[in-house]
């Protein structure tokens, strides 16, 4: 499984749907469960991005194909970045090979 932190804001035309209709924010949680992506935490924020999603996913490119449907609705307007948790990138970076450091001769 892989997590993602999904932030998004509404488009003027996602900012009307939801408030004509708040639970359809719910309803795009259950269309990514279709691709085996499950929404973990979900907050809404103040500032210039609108959620906050804390996401777990099956398969990375099942995903992408979603999150580039959703943006192509023009409802709204995401950024997707990959989370590692801190005790396996610790793990990581003690077992995984060097590439080397620049003053390393």
């Amino acid at each position: 499984m892989a997590i993602f932190v999904v932030i998004s804001s509404l488009t003027d035309k996602g900012a009307e749907t939801v408030a004509e209709k708040p639970e359809r924010i719910k309803e795009v949680n259950e269309e990514l469960a279709k691709v085996g992506a499950k929404v973990k935490e979900q907050y809404v924020v103040f500032g210039d991005i609108d959620f906050v999603n804390v996401v777990e996913v099956e398969d990375p490119e099942r995903f992408l194909k979603a999150i580039i449907e959703l943006n192509s609705r023009g409802t709204v307007r995401t950024k997707s970045y990959l989370a590692i948790p801190v005790d396996r990138a610790i793990e990581v970076l003690k077992s995984a090979p060097s590439v080397g450091h620049p003053k390393e001769k």
